[in-house]
């Protein structure tokens, strides 16, 4: 009895350290409210984006004047548009596309802004070039500079996606090469480069992984952004072309009807505050736990 007590007492005074870091990490992020809100809201907008060809079985663009201007209801739950079309298809086929242009949007930005920043970050001859074409493309507002693209590129979805990418890439890059300044005067890195480790294993095996938390905090956001800059684009007429459901030109055809039929605008707008909130708690979550200056706050 006495050794087995004597051996509770010493578990109890093993300090936590074995708890790997990822679960620990995991652990913190579904206690912080802010994140399981955004987790929720978003995670709505995902399902119905993953399960459009199931819940929204009805063609978003077949025309049905004889139905135009139904109000939500038993026979059409988000009621019809102008043309008759099932708005609740042409919304959740929007979503679809909402999900598909964000996704894209971020897989671009995470390869080419997290190269632009660690080239410039780690390599210091390249960094007053490569800032400086980013400074240049920073001077312009975010949506103005995507209109521009997109008005030389013309409307299309991947045209969209391109134009986001690109005006969003130098604000990733930024992030990422704050980041590689920091990690790159490390101990750790300063004793691998004497031990002769080359330059691209530094970066893959020491740097990057140590620069993902603010990356993937910039990369919540940047979901957002690029939700909402796509619904802009495609409010314009510039993002995909109609009859295309994206929730963009859903509200610029709707914008036309406000009065007698108010929910082809309302509807849409509803969804694409959803998805902008639930994306931004989820990135204020992120930065929470990952941020190690708030942690210590904390």
């Amino acid at each position: 009895m006495n050794s087995a007590a004597a051996q509770l007492e010493l578990d109890a005074d093993v300090p936590e350290t074995h708890v790997h870091p990822a679960r620990a990490t995991l652990k913190r992020l579904f206690r912080h409210r802010l994140f399981l809100s955004g987790l929720g809201l978003f995670g709505i907008i995902l399902a119905a984006a993953v399960l459009a060809p199931w819940i929204a079985p009805t063609d978003p663009t077949k025309l049905a004047m004889r139905f135009k201007f139904r109000p939500p209801g038993s026979e059409f739950a988000f009621g019809t548009d102008n043309f008759g079309r099932s708005l609740w298809s042409r919304v959740i086929w929007g979503a679809q596309l909402s999900v598909i242009i964000g996704s894209s949007v971020v897989a671009l930005n995470a390869v080419f802004g997290t190269l632009i920043g660690a080239l410039a970050g780690y390599f210091r001859s390249l960094d007053n070039a490569l800032m400086r074409v980013n400074d240049a493309m920073m001077a312009f507002p975010a949506i103005l500079l995507a209109i521009g693209i997109t008005a030389v590129l013309g409307p299309s979805t991947l045209n969209a996606i391109l134009a986001l990418a690109i005006v969003y890439v130098p604000r990733t890059a930024r992030i990422v090469r704050s980041s590689v300044i920091v990690l790159r005067e490390m101990e750790y890195v300063q004793a691998a480069v004497a031990a002769g480790a080359g330059h691209w294993r530094i970066l893959r095996r020491h740097i990057l992984p140590n620069a993902m938390a603010p990356l993937i905090v910039q990369l919540s956001f940047l979901f957002a952004y690029a939700v909402l800059s796509e619904a802009t684009l495609s409010f314009l007429g510039l993002g995909a072309v109609p009859p295309t459901p994206t929730w963009g030109n859903i509200m610029a055809e709707g914008r036309q009807y406000m009065v007698e039929a108010p929910w082809i605008i309302t509807i849409p707008g509803i969804a694409l505050m959803i998805t902008v909130m639930g994306l931004n708690l989820l990135g204020d979550g992120l930065r929470d736990v990952l941020d190690p200056r708030l942690r210590i706050q904390q």
